[in-house]
């Protein structure tokens, strides 16, 4: 049996996590939540996901700040921004971290499972020509 692939949420907003960890089990994947920027980056050296959904905008530690930090010993994991509201700046300086796309809050869970499934779909590709 294949193992379920695994996605990472990291998001302050519990209630977010919740719902969306639900919504993506309903679709055949394993959850693993992060509260924030922290425990997201110690959780992906130890669990390895296979993608990650982030936040932008986190007390802390924020998502670009997050992100960069994850560059630095991981540079192929797909991550897509999560985002409430478009803030260009960090959104700009995220992207040039290589993320995989960007999901607003309050748009329809079907665009970040296709985003999920595209960016897996690149990223398998990817690692096949690495081998």
């Amino acid at each position: 049996m294949a193992k379920k692939k695994e996605v990472m949420v990291v998001d302050d907003e519990y209630d977010f996590r919740q719902v969306m960890s639900v919504w993506l089990e309903s679709k055949g994947y394993a959850v693993t939540t992060a509260p924030d920027g922290e425990t997201a980056i110690r959780l992906v050296k130890e669990r390895r996901p296979d993608i990650l959904f982030l936040d932008l905008k986190m007390p802390v530690l924020d998502g670009v700040e997050t992100l960069k930090r994850i560059r630095k010993f991981d540079k192929t994991l797909p991550i897509i921004i999560i985002s409430a509201y478009l803030d260009k700046l960090n959104l700009k300086e995220a992207k040039s971290y290589k993320v995989s796309g960007v999901f607003y809050k309050g748009e329809d869970f079907e665009k970040g499972l296709a985003l999920l499934e595209a960016a897996l779909g690149t990223h398998k590709k990817l690692k096949n020509k690495e081998v």
